[in-house]
């Protein structure tokens, strides 16, 4: 039994009705050439010998009463892998489409709380022989580097021989009593008060050093609540859209070697390039520039199994730069400087502060903004989710299943109906785009319009080394 940190708290007090605080996970594999020919029974046995090394897949959560504290991680006592395994059939002609549109189903509705948060579906009929694994965690969970990780250590690289099963030392516990219960609340909330001084030291000083340092950059990242409206930005209802795409990885590395930017600076701009051209066929394109969250890890580790250590840095994507090359100009350089800032701010302030924030208080607030459907008639406070998680470098599978693509994608919040996510792939970036009927309603477009924006990046940048490439040989001669 584990007492849940703050942050991953937040997660689960952000949910509601129309707000589902999960993570979208999709592999898929071409199944045509699996030896003895595939079987969902099959796929069930190897998850069932891999599950030991998943520790985190048996925890599930138990409220502390009336929200006096915390909830804490419970070695699940009932854990039965069937309740977590689903399975569907995909509809005729099998297509991305169909795929996307059974996604976005499974997306729509929340995770169960009387289980470990998680489940898995796995959706045969795709055209080509292959499957899909959706798998639907919840962000209290795992971030995106945890995911990774958690990936990783269920995975071989294919070419490699097959792992030995590791030894399952898994042991289930008796839930908690409600005494229990609130005597844990009560000894972590001792040790918070005990902190509260220091960190009210470092908050006020964080702030503080961090607007001097806003005030002197060149570019400076944009104030909170202060984002432009968009079609982008409603209430949301239950139901998802969503859809999916890959990036050619090595067009973005040139783009970024050729200009001297980072790649998540390329992806930035190609995501803002998209969404430009979006709202403007959609009539809801503003003359101020959109405001983007961009999630950044705070822990360099790559073996962590779970929890979230994670924070978020805001940039203006240049949307109302019609120049490409500008536009990332822009994003690389309000981008820098936002990390500047957060840096100044702490990183780890955003765990820290969510440790000491009442349940209740947190939760009675995101409901009654959920409710009031408010998010329909004021500013948002952002306009975008833009994330990036570099994914494995190396083909894997799990037992005799190759995975051949790789998708990612984070939830939606009231008032910021739009999340695209990217996860690296070999050489792959692929790009998962979720909204809901209310705020995107076709997120194809969106996809279609990535490649396009990346076709003008591209072409901008070329143009540009070449004519820099001129410029030196008439120079040198």
């Amino acid at each position: 039994m584990e007492s849940m940190v703050g942050i991953d708290a937040k997660f689960l007090y952000s949910e509601t009705a129309t707000a589902h605080m999960h993570t979208i996970k999709v592999a898929i594999s071409d199944v045509s050439g699996v030896p003895g020919g595939f079987t969902y029974d099959g796929l069930v046995d190897v998850l069932g010998e891999h599950i030991g090394r998943l520790p985190t897949f048996r925890r599930r959560v138990v409220a502390v009463p009336l929200g006096l504290g915390h909830p804490v991680w419970v070695e699940d006592p009932d854990f039965d892998l069937a309740r977590h395994l689903f399975r569907r059939l995909l509809p005729l002609p099998g297509g991305p489409r169909q795929l996307g549109a059974v996604i976005a189903e499974i997306a729509s509705r929340p995770l169960r709380r009387d289980r470990p948060l998680w489940e898995m579906v796995v959706v045969e009929g795709l055209a080509g022989g292959r499957i899909a694994i959706v798998a639907k965690l919840h962000h209290a969970l795992a971030d995106g580097s945890a995911a990774v990780a958690l990936l990783k250590n269920i995975v071989e690289t294919v070419g490699e021989p097959p792992g030995a099963t590791p030894e399952d030392g898994w042991h289930p516990e008796a839930l908690p009593t409600r005494g229990q219960l609130l005597r844990i609340a009560g000894r972590d909330h001792v040790a918070r008060l005990r902190g509260l001084p220091r960190l009210a030291v470092h908050s006020i000083r964080g702030m503080r050093d961090s607007e001097v340092l806003r005030r002197h950059l060149a570019v400076k990242p944009p104030l909170p609540l202060l984002a432009p409206r968009t079609p982008l930005n409603v209430s949301l209802g239950p139901a998802r859209t969503f859809a999916m795409t890959t990036l050619p990885l090595d067009d973005l590395k040139a783009v970024s070697r050729a200009q001297g930017t980072t790649l998540n600076d390329v992806y930035l701009t190609v995501c803002a390039g998209a969404l430009r051209g979006y709202l403007r066929e959609h009539g809801g394109l503003p003359d101020r520039p959109l405001v983007a969250s961009v999630p950044v890890s705070t822990d360099p580790s790559t073996t962590r199994l779970s929890g979230n250590r994670v924070d978020s840095i805001y940039v203006t994507i240049g949307t109302d730069i019609a120049d490409p090359i500008e536009r990332l100009r822009h994003i690389h350089a309000v981008a820098a400087g936002a990390k500047e800032v957060r840096n100044a701010l702490g990183y780890k302030m955003l765990e820290q502060r969510a440790a000491i924030v009442p349940p209740q208080l947190y939760q009675a607030t995101v409901r009654l903004w959920s409710r009031s459907r408010l998010a329909n008639r004021v500013p948002p406070p952002l306009n975008v989710v833009l994330s990036s998680v570099p994914g494995p470098k190396e083909r894997i599978r799990i037992g005799p299943i190759v995975l051949e693509e790789l998708y990612s994608v984070g939830p939606i919040l009231e008032g910021i109906g739009l999340n695209m996510t990217a996860w690296s792939y070999e050489g792959d970036l692929a790009v998962s785009v979720l909204g809901c009927p209310e705020s995107v309603p076709d997120p194809w477009e969106i996809t279609e319009l990535l490649h396009g924006a990346l076709d003008e990046l591209r072409a901008a940048s070329g143009e540009i080394a070449a004519a820099e490439t001129v410029g030196d040989h008439r120079h040198r001669t």
